[in-house]
């Protein structure tokens, strides 16, 4: 008669304990590429080049360069929507190279069955 309840075979408790120092391994390994992420910084212009906004991986405006040119009082409106457009931009990155960072941290989670 099969017992009921338990772990046949007794090979559950190994498993177990090796999922969880996987798992301790890619909480690490996460904790450091975020780390590498926020101290990186991400670039975009907008308006020909007028306009260029830098973000950190923390998603923080680091710095806002304008040309000459793009500082025209009669046309506030242009740059307005180059500064938006150029701090979009940059931050589409980070968070490209932030989904990047975690599809190659939980790459190998295809196998778990849940």
């Amino acid at each position: 008669m099969a017992k009921r309840g338990g772990f046949p075979g007794g090979g559950m408790p190994g498993n177990m304990t090796n999922l969880m120092k996987q798992a301790q391994r890619m909480q690490r390994q996460m904790e450091e590429g975020q780390k590498e992420l926020e101290t990186k910084e991400f670039t975009a212009s907008a308006g020909g080049g007028a306009v260029e906004v830098t973000v950190s991986g923390k998603k923080e405006i680091v710095s806002i360069k304008l040309a000459e040119e793009i500082v025209d009082p009669e046309d506030i409106e242009t740059l307005q929507d180059a500064v938006v457009a150029a701090a979009n931009e940059a931050l589409r990155k980070a968070d490209e190279e932030s989904a990047a960072l975690m599809g190659r941290m939980t790459g190998g989670l295809g196998g778990f069955p849940f």
